[in-house]
């Protein structure tokens, strides 16, 4: 049997499943760490404000959190898909708005809510709200009170954090699963092959 086993086809395809399963294991860590985020995140909104972030951290980021702009100037403006604080569909307003001081150089501010994309008037001002997660900008504050005659965006949820880790832990470990059985009723069929072809001789 070990005489019949192809060594570097062996070491190549157990080292692909050593892979994959350590990719699996990766994704169940990084599980429970977004788990222990999606849990601070969802107290976060009986904690205090804070500073609105000059350089946000994909990795920890502060969603949820009470915080204010003060946006000097609008210097652009950008209309997702959205929907108001009573659920209905429209149109999500974001100033992109120049900053100074401690809250650094710029910010995304969702100024509100209307049916139409059209950009609404507003040159800024001090602006309290709560940090959402914005997928340019890795944060955004969404207006507390809507301006410039928006109506009341709905305020960011938890399902607006991404947390597919466990599903592609599951996925790594079926593909190494996979990738071995495969390699096994390959093994197999060569060296049924192999024993036919001795009995023939």
């Amino acid at each position: 049997m070990i005489k019949r086993l192809p060594i570097f086809v062996t070491i190549l395809v157990l080292a692909a499943v050593a892979t994959m399963a350590g990719l699996g294991i990766w994704q169940l860590q990084r599980a429970d760490w977004k788990n222990g985020l999606l849990a601070t995140y969802a107290a976060a909104s009986d904690m205090p404000a804070i500073a609105y972030p000059a350089v946000p951290s994909a990795e920890d980021a502060p969603y949820f959190r009470k915080s204010t702009v003060n946006c000097l100037e609008v210097i652009g403006w950008r209309s997702t898909s959205g929907r108001s604080a009573n659920g209905q569909s429209g149109w999500a307003h974001i100033a992109q708005c120049r900053t100074a001081g401690a809250e650094g150089p710029g910010a995304q501010v969702v100024a509100g809510w209307s049916e139409r994309p059209d950009d609404p008037e507003w040159d800024g001002g001090i602006v309290d709200g709560i940090i959402a997660p914005d997928s340019q900008y890795i944060i955004r504050l969404v207006a507390s009170e809507p301006v410039a005659g928006l109506q009341k965006s709905q305020p960011p949820a938890l399902e607006d954090v991404p947390n597919n880790h466990l599903s592609y832990a599951v996925q790594w470990f079926l593909f190494a699963g996979i990738a071995l059985i495969i390699f096994l009723i390959a093994l197999r069929g060569r060296n049924k092959g192999v024993a036919q072809s001795g009995n023939l001789s």
